[in-house]
């Protein structure tokens, strides 16, 4: 017995060097509205699973039941619901609840949630513990959702009788209480599914904490319950966290379990065979697939779980290319540049400065720093306006304007200008930010302007969600690129972010206190700082700022899968919870992984790719399907009405670059130019006027503003570092990772400063020309990369594209070595050298895993590194399959500003045309001031406080701490268990716009 609960009946203690998380989700496939049959599982195989009856009494049978349910919602945790765990009261999140989300039915909202046996059980009692949200009081405009937790206005219990669900009888109970069990008591049944039909109004959801199931009858031995855990990787050398699960339904002294090597290439070392919760390690790279056997009375079960192994990064990770002064020459680059600088970037400014946008509009811009400044001066001041960390795109908007000051305006009198009006804003902006800066360096104007009385400290963890870390990150890398921009002639905002950066030294890290940030940002801009700082600087004052970062990282545990606590860095494998939150966690991690070479990170990072880019990826490249708060669903969950937030692109980017500069392998390149032409070069309209906060796969809905803005500027600044996606070097020489017409001074070389020229109408045109610039003649290599198309496993492209057509240097063809995705070209070059190559370029069809329910039987247009998008501006049906002919790609000047289209024929012979889906969505008419609401309500800021410090959306709920998962569906990620129903986030039910036909 552990605390209130049983986890397994073995007494073998765990290991002490981790976190001793059961993660029971991954364990049977569930079709909603039913459990398919446990012992045709293929995660379980059970022998023998009933015996001999014994008496039923008070034997919860709910542990052995397999739940399940039609929809998985923000934070859910289905495994609550038998995890055996007795709650404090209604309020008590600390091991999570499964809120049930209400749809419309003819009986009102009503939904339901089951429990599945292997065989029928005898029944004739139920016990429900209700979650309910205290109330709400002081709530931060937009900060906490409207879909609060409370309880059914009723509800039934339903059994399966062979043919139908039908309600038991003579219930007695029914009861609808807080704080305490709920005892319904019926005619004894026997059945294999048991539901809870129950009713809400108002689109409130019903929240259940613990769900209890009894019989006073004779019951069946079962045999336990197994899941071995999540698929991972590993490096070789290093371990891999195994925290199993057993339930069983009787805890006996007798009852054992045990870890084998069922297959693979090398040795398999356990810590101890005999515990759930151990450690392995194995000798050789390659897959490997491990058992866990648990046997009671006879009767066994087992399970398996597959392990990949590799060796770890090279020790040496490649070298950043920062961004400073560019030209651009490419007809596409120089058309989407101009876009974002002209126009985006100055609309960008413009809603920063503006007072007059409606509270929980979006408002809280540059009119907060201004009020801080005079908090610090001891002068009279407003509150801070907007939610907690609207700082975040002010210091983006200040980062977005030094990039396109270095963009080379090419004598473009509109560029000249904007970049004049960019100029003239910082000169403003910048006394402005630094008067806000606290005298030992701490930055942030929620806290600044809060009342001491209801905020009264720094990093405090009733205050965890106010985002103090992720505004403070965006100020520092805000700073990285204002000191490229003037060459370091002016250290204004560089030496304001040391100080900042000292500021969180002096006061967190060990020894001191410890601390993590709801929502991550900080963990990647102090890596980047501390590069940064010892590349300039020279004296290793850069790596304090480095091993913050790792403290802060691996501070992270006692919460949630939202915000990634739920499990020390190191121990998590697969990709859960809010999607920005993931990656910019994740890149952390990787840059960690990286500086440190801890194997932990190492294979927890490969891990979380591996899960991330093969079981919840989109063909776009995006992230996030919204089944969680504006994050991952479940494995293959992934529904065309996507979320896909902006910003969860740039996070992916920034994740898959690191993992580049790790190991040296132009894979990630090819990952995250997917990810930047598809998933986020469209977040911005074409004229730059609007943008997309969510990047769904129907019906793209583009607006002005959000209420939550955090996405407005971190879009531009992402795309317009050029430099930086498109060359990293290392002592061995230079790594062309895109390909866009430009011209780019790498820095350092061999010992030379380097210039790469490119020429190029990629990605419409195959064709690249590559000009090497060494100031002086010098040996070394340039690696080129070649792109492979296919990124993921989860998608099948025909025909198959890879390699090169031709190479040549200096106009003489060779056939270069390649490793790693690389072309690699070894000689003395000298100034005007020249590397050509031709990529093949010809349309594609893609067809999805038959795991991706979604996209059965379509087929999504691929041209080069561009997914294509069908609209009704181009055909009145698209609502019919696409047909046999050919497919040919043709060059439309007239179209959306110069596209390469992609013409075929629909199922009926009419003529289909298909466009970039970065292009998608930009003929429907003048977009709205804010997107339509879809009927939902989300939580941007959960656990924020309001701008007097009041918690908002929990009152007295209990802080999180790791929860003991029930065992659920094989599929069932972030706690979750069948995918969701589709959700609307276009402002149209018709569909105007599609990726997959």
């Amino acid at each position: 017995m552990l605390g209130k609960k049983h986890k397994t009946g073995h007494s073998a203690q765990a290991e002490s060097d981790f976190v001793p998380i059961v993660n029971r989700r991954d364990f049977l496939t569930l079709a909603a509205g039913g459990a398919a049959s446990l012992a045709s599982s293929p995660w379980m195989q059970a022998e023998g699973l009933f015996s001999s009856s014994t008496p039923g009494g008070n034997i919860n049978l709910a542990r052995v039941a397999v739940p399940s349910s039609p929809v998985a919602t923000s934070e859910n945790k289905i495994s609550a619901l038998n995890d055996d765990i007795d709650p404090e009261n209604s309020a008590d999140r600390s091991n999570g609840s499964y809120a049930i989300h209400p749809t419309p039915s003819g009986e009102g909202m009503t939904s339901w949630v089951q429990y599945s046996w292997s065989t029928p059980v005898p029944i004739d009692r139920v016990e429900i513990y209700w979650a309910v949200d205290p109330p709400r009081h002081n709530v931060a405009p937009g900060s906490a959702s409207a879909n609060g937790i409370g309880l059914p206005t009723s509800y039934r219990i339903l059994y399966w009788n062979g043919q139908d669900f039908v309600p038991v009888e003579n219930a007695q109970g029914l009861g609808r209480k807080a704080d305490g069990f709920n005892v319904t008591s019926f005619a004894p049944i026997k059945t294999d599914k048991l539901r809870l039909d129950v009713q809400s109004e108002n689109h409130l959801r019903v929240g259940i904490l613990e769900w209890r199931v009894f019989s006073s009858g004779e019951l069946p031995a079962i045999a336990p319950l197994v899941h071995a855990g999540i698929d991972r990787s590993v490096v070789t050398g290093g371990k891999t966290y195994l925290s199993a699960n057993v339930a069983w339904l009787h805890e006996d002294p007798s009852n054992v379990i045990r870890w084998t090597k069922l297959s693979g290439p090398g040795k398999i070392r356990f810590a101890n065979t005999s515990s759930p919760v151990t450690t392995a390690t194995v000798s050789e790279p390659g897959d490997y697939l491990l058992g866990l056997t648990a046997r009671a009375n006879g009767r066994s079960a087992n399970s398996t779980l597959h392990v990949h192994a590799e060796p770890a990064p090279p020790t040496q990770r490649l070298d950043v290319v920062y961004t400073r002064s560019y030209s651009v020459n490419s007809p596409f680059w120089s058309a989407r540049s101009k876009a974002l600088i002209v126009n985006w970037i100055p609309h960008c400014i413009a809603y920063c400065e503006r007072t007059d946008i409606p509270a929980g509009k979006g408002d809280g811009g540059i009119d907060n720093f201004i009020e801080a400044g005079k908090a610090n001066r001891g002068e009279a001041h407003g509150k801070h306006r907007g939610y907690v960390f609207s700082n975040a795109w002010v210091h983006q908007t200040v980062e977005s304007m030094c990039i396109a000051l270095m963009v080379d305006a090419n004598g473009d009198p509109e560029i000249l200008a904007a970049q004049t009006h960019m100029r003239n804003t910082l000169e403003r902006w910048i006394p402005i930010i630094l008067a806000a800066q606290m005298e030992d360096g701490y930055l942030q104007t929620a806290y600044i302007l809060a009342d001491r009385s209801d905020w009264p400290t720094r990093w405090s963890p009733e205050h965890r969600g106010n985002h103090e870390g992720y505004v403070a990150g965006y100020f520092i890398e805000s700073a990285i690129n204002h000191y490229t921009l003037t060459d370091g002639k002016d250290l204004r905002l560089y030496n304001a972010a040391k100080k900042l950066a000292d500021c969180w030294v002096a006061h967190i890290g060990p020894g001191k206190q410890e601390w993590f940030d709801g929502h991550q940002e900080m963990e990647q801009a102090l890596v980047r700082f501390g590069r940064f700082v010892n590349d300039q600087e020279g004296n290793r004052r850069g790596d304090a700022y480095i091993a913050l970062a790792k403290f802060l990282l691996d501070s992270r545990r006692g919460g949630s899968e939202y915000d990634q606590s739920h499990l020390p860095p190191g121990q998590q494998y697969e990709a859960v919870g809010h999607a920005v939150r993931a990656t910019y966690f994740y890149s952390g991690m990787a840059d960690i992984a990286a500086e440190t070479h801890d194997p932990d990170y190492q294979s927890a990072v490969l891990s979380l790719w591996d899960n991330m880019v093969n079981r919840k990826y989109y063909v776009t490249g995006g992230i996030g399907s919204g089944e969680t708060s504006e994050g991952f669903g479940p494995n293959y969950s992934l529904r065309n009405n996507a979320y896909c937030e902006s910003c969860s692109s740039c996070g992916l980017i920034f994740f898959q670059y690191k993992l580049n500069l790790a190991y040296h392998d132009a894979k990630f390149a090819d990952l995250y130019e997917e990810t930047m032409y598809n998933a986020l070069l469209g977040g911005v309209a074409l004229d730059g006027g609007s943008y997309t906060y969510t990047n769904p796969l129907v019906n793209t809905q583009r607006a002005l503003w959000h209420v939550c803005p955090c996405c407005v500027a971190n879009i531009s600044r992402t795309l317009l570092m050029i430099p930086t996606w498109t060359y990293v070097k290392s002592p061995k020489g230079v790594y062309v990772n895109m390909f866009v017409g430009s011209r780019i001074n790498v820095g350092q070389v061999a010992g030379t400063e380097l210039e790469m020229v490119q020429a190029t109408d990629y990605p419409w045109k195959g064709s690249i020309a590559i000009t090497v610039n060494p100031k002086e003649s010098k040996t070394f290599s340039v690696f080129v990369r070649i792109p492979k198309r296919k990124t993921s496993s989860l998608y099948n492209e025909s025909p198959a594209i890879s390699g090169m057509s031709s190479f040549s240097v200096n106009g003489k063809r060779v056939t270069p070595q390649i490793e790693k995705g690389y072309a690699i070209v070894t000689r003395e070059w000298k100034a005007g050298d020249r590397i050509e190559l031709e990529l093949p370029m010809i349309p594609q069809r893609v067809t999805a895993d038959s795991r991706i329910q979604a996209d059965l039987g379509d087929v999504a247009l691929r041209y080069g590194p561009l997914v294509y998008n069908v609209e009704t501006a181009d055909q009145p049906h698209i609502d019919q399959p696409l047909g046999e002919a050919p497919l040919e790609a043709e060059w439309r000047p007239d179209v959306l500003g110069g596209i390469m289209a992609i013409k075929g024929e629909w199922k009926d012979g009419s003529t289909m045309v298909a466009i970039p889906n970065y292009a998608r969505m930009n003929r429907g008419g003048a977009p709205p001031p804010y997107p339509t609401p879809d009927g939902g309500v989300v939580d941007y800021a959960p656990g924020a406080t309001t701008n007097k410090g009041a918690k908002t959306g929990s009152g007295s709920l209990t802080t999180a701490t790791p929860p003991t998962p029930a065992i659920v569906a094989s599929n069932a990620g972030a706690g979750n268990t069948t995918p969701t129903a589709a959700k609307t986030y276009g402002r149209k039910h018709r569909v105007d716009s599609k990726v997959w036909i």
